[in-house]
């Protein structure tokens, strides 16, 4: 018995379990090598010998698959939370996708979820936390995104050695109803074109309804973008919406954005979101003519403004030569639309219509997808339950082109306004 007591030493790395005085069984694994180059030595102590040797067991499992949390003091969620949203994310994505990552953290995930062990997080945990958001009133969509975020945080973890599975995997977010896409009809895009035509900077319109550029992108574009003799048009950048920080020190009492010595603290302009996003556009003859129509508007602009132009090269600049902001764009956008006297909808609905009446026209996936700068088939499949509706319409347009008479036929103008880009 007192030969079953003895502990006696085993060969470097392997498991040991031996009786302490007080009569309790203890086992030691080694898993790994620690961040200081000393052996990672785990300690396990149970009542009995074979509740010991249960342990040891299980921790060598833990070893073999590579499923072992590395050693030190164990994450809490808001730990790994701030750490990951402060430190690892930054380096991998572009700032406005931190800004959506920051707001899921810092809002959502730490107040309801920070206090527990990152180990001992349960999908269980997740789901009742997700329960409790439906229950305030939170939209799918916004649980979903907290949901995305939260998974690729706790991916980093376990690629990390911190976790050994991502309970957020296991977790059932609610279901997410996709949205309907609306693209504006062939009546509606040609009564926002009138409408812009009495509006400055109408040009800006034109792009948004036959090219399909982002907001940001359609703002970011310079005259060095755009070849008139070629027809061609690159994307290149983005315009930002602003971020500000307080110049008084925070003592004025308003939000950053209010502070009378408000400073910038991001740059006006980003690369594309993606390299998809960085592409060549094709622009059909009627756009060009209201592109060269706008540089000779906006020279004079220039004549008029004198000494207060400040020369940056932008396509669509402010009366003094300035990038126009996005905020005053989507002002522009509702007043055009009350102007026209068209349905009230988002400015992304201008992209969903381009999208729609190229796909419509037979222009095959792939390169719709260039040309909306999309990086995925799925973007693509969103629009086309919608196509045969919108088809039957375009067949009557065409019905009545060719076979009505002259006097009956639509001018060639409007015709022509409905093809958006090559």
């Amino acid at each position: 018995m007192a030969e079953d007591k003895k502990r006696t030493r085993q060969p470097n790395g392997r498991s040991s379990i031996y009786q302490s005085k007080d009569g309790k069984w203890h086992g030691r694994v080694t898993v790994g090598i620690r961040d200081d180059g000393r052996p990672d030595r785990r300690h396990v102590e149970r009542k009995t010998r074979a509740e010991v040797t249960s342990a040891v067991r299980e921790l060598e499992k833990q070893r073999d698959s590579g499923t072992m949390r590395k050693a030190g003091r164990a994450w809490t969620v808001e730990a790994w939370l701030t750490h990951w949203v402060d430190t690892i994310a930054p380096l991998a994505v572009n700032e406005n996708t931190m800004v959506g990552y920051g707001v899921a953290v810092r809002k959502h995930l730490i107040p309801a979820l920070g206090a527990h062990r990152l180990d001992k997080l349960g999908p269980e945990h997740i789901e009742r936390f997700y329960g409790r958001m439906q229950a305030d009133g939170r939209r799918a969509g916004t649980i979903h995104q907290i949901h995305r975020t939260f998974r690729t945080s706790l991916n980093e973890a376990v690629r990390r050695g911190h976790l050994a599975m991502n309970p957020v995997r296991l977790a059932k977010a609610p279901r997410l109803r996709e949205e309907e896409v609306e693209p504006y009809t062939v009546e509606e895009v040609q009564s926002l074109l009138r409408a812009a035509d009495n509006r400055r900077n109408s040009a800006r319109w034109a792009v948004a309804l036959s090219l399909g550029l982002r907001q940001g992108e359609a703002l970011g574009l310079k005259w060095a973008d755009v070849d008139l003799s070629r027809g061609v048009l690159m994307v290149r950048r983005s315009r930002r919406r602003p971020r500000y920080a307080h110049g008084c020190g925070d003592t004025c009492g308003r939000k950053a954005g209010y502070c009378p010595q408000r400073q910038r603290t991001n740059p006006e302009t980003a690369d594309t979101k993606s390299r998809a996003g960085r592409r060549a556009v094709g622009l059909p003859s009627q756009l060009v003519d209201l592109l060269r129509t706008h540089r000779s508007k906006q020279e004079a602009e220039r004549a008029a403004a004198g000494d207060d132009w400040t020369e940056q090269g932008w396509l669509f600049a402010t009366t003094t030569g300035r990038g126009t902001s996005p905020r005053t764009d989507y002002d522009d956008w509702k007043e055009l639309l009350d102007d026209a006297k068209v349905r009230d909808g988002r400015l992304h609905d201008a992209r969903h219509t381009a999208a729609t009446v190229l796909l419509i026209l037979g222009v095959s996936e792939r390169a719709v997808m260039g040309l909306m700068g999309w990086s995925t088939t799925a973007m693509a499949a969103r629009y086309q339950h919608m196509v045969d509706t919108v088809r039957n319409e375009v067949a009557e347009r065409v019905d009545g082109l060719i076979w009505k008479s002259p006097g009956d036929r639509p001018d060639d103008g409007d015709a022509e306004a409905l093809v958006p880009a090559n």
